[in-house]
């Protein structure tokens, strides 16, 4: 009772605060300013535009696709750009379907709008005529492969090497964003308390209907998972959690695990790592980095790339 209570107060108060919606200024990611810069330079960031027309030597090497999270942007993968800046496999980094935009872009877009930006990359590097090719997706990124895969998209389609789950969430632990479909329009928008420079790379203002689009997806796959979900032939998974991690709930590590299989019917492989970060991969910006969180980026990053070579 205590925690429902708890629970009806943030959200009255999300309710009073938001109620004439958020004031959005041009240094705000949610602004009319572009920052992500695979918008304004694309070539820079998917391997399709850089290499429109691959050699032999292009297509003989590995490539992956590195997919942020809810709200995010392209960089929450950059730091695995720059541990990779000397390897043999390349890196498309892909930016979500209406991410990076402005404000009312992002509130217009749908959960199927974020996936078909990593089905857009991956058909073109198909149609290139790569054939080694990975996929590596961080919270909510995680959450549309698991889509991609149960829902059969891979049937008729290239099989991926391999997939890399970070902090995968298909259960929230925040019990707010669980009844933002319940008191739906009341709520305009949820406000991130975060720092300046962050502002640059993630939505301040999380409108209720891409929280509700966020909610679905997850329904979406946990519905799968629950019916059981197998991986296309070929393809390994490896999946990592941070075991105190304060965005997805352990019970996503859970359902992952127990609802999907190999081809052949085997476990997955998971990882949990001792961390209490959310995308523990990702450390830039974060306020007093331990050695501890350095040596788990490592130790993914590590363990991804040796996949790939």
């Amino acid at each position: 009772m205590k925690k429902l209570n708890l629970t009806l107060i943030i959200a009255l108060a999300a309710i009073i605060n938001s109620c004439s919606g958020p004031v959005i200024t041009d240094d705000l990611l949610d602004g009319n300013v572009v920052f992500d810069p695979s918008l304004y330079n694309p070539e820079q960031y998917l391997v399709s535009a850089k290499y429109p027309n691959p050699t032999p030597a292009d297509l003989s090497k590995p490539i992956i696709l590195a997919i942020h999270g809810y709200s995010a942007t392209t960089f929450e993968w950059d730091e695995f750009r720059d541990y990779s800046v000397n390897a043999n496999y390349r890196i498309s980094q892909v930016l979500l379907g209406g991410h990076g935009r402005d404000y009312q872009t992002f509130k217009a877009s749908n959960w199927q709008d974020w996936r078909s930006s990593i089905t857009e990359e991956y058909e073109k590097l198909i149609a290139l005529g790569y054939t080694n090719i990975s996929m590596a997706g961080s919270s909510t990124g995680g959450t549309l492969l698991l889509e991609l895969v149960s829902s059969g998209y891979f049937n008729t389609h290239l099989h991926p090497k391999n997939l890399f789950l970070v902090d995968p969430i298909v259960v929230a632990s925040s019990k707010l964003q669980s009844i933002v479909g319940i008191i739906g329009p009341m709520i305009v928008y949820v406000e991130s308390d975060q720092t300046a420079v962050e502002n640059k790379y993630w939505y301040r203002f999380r409108p209720q209907e891409t929280i509700n689009q966020l909610n679905d997806v997850m329904q979406v796959v946990r519905n799968d998972l629950e019916r059981g979900v197998k991986l296309p032939s070929g393809t390994y998974l490896k999946e990592f959690n941070s075991l105190h991690d304060p965005v997805a709930s352990a019970t996503s590590s859970v359902l992952i695990y127990k609802g999907l299989k190999t081809s052949l019917g085997a476990n997955i492989d998971v990882q949990i790592m001792d961390s209490d970060i959310h995308v523990f991969t990702r450390l830039s910006l974060r306020a007093d980095v331990t050695s501890l969180q350095q040596a788990n980026q490592l130790d993914a990053f590590t363990q991804i790339a040796n996949k790939l070579n």
